[in-house]
């Protein structure tokens, strides 16, 4: 039988590991062990903190929406709730992004949720 010669396969396998590795600091760059170690838990953590970004960014809205709806008398809550009785179709992001950068068109939507409520009520 013969003879299987690896050397090229690993090599290339070794370059692209320590190609991702740039930027790392001191063996975690050099040493392919060292440096595929550090990399799978790099690549772990991007995989995780990509879906935490979403949540994260979420609760950022959420947040602003509510310092913004609260100067108006309203909560949060009740304010979700008028935007969907008054069957205003904006997203958390958009209403945040009103509610920082267009005050005037923000209050403008919650003038349209009171008086949904208050229809309601």
């Amino acid at each position: 039988m013969a003879r299987v010669k690896r050397g090229k396969v690993t090599r290339r396998r070794h370059k692209a590991v320590l190609k991702a590795a740039r930027g790392f600091v001191g063996g975690r760059r050099k040493l392919f062990r060292t440096a595929k170690e550090t990399l799978m838990r790099a690549q772990r953590y991007a995989y995780r903190d990509r879906r935490v970004r979403k949540r994260f960014f979420r609760s950022l809205w959420i947040a602003r929406i509510n310092a913004a709806v609260r100067e108006q008398g309203l909560s949060y809550s009740r304010f979700i709730a008028g935007l969907t009785k008054a069957g205003v179709g904006l997203d958390r992001r958009s209403l945040a992004e009103l509610a920082v950068r267009d005050r005037a068109a923000f209050d403008e939507v919650v003038a349209t949720v009171k008086a949904a409520l208050a229809s309601g009520d």
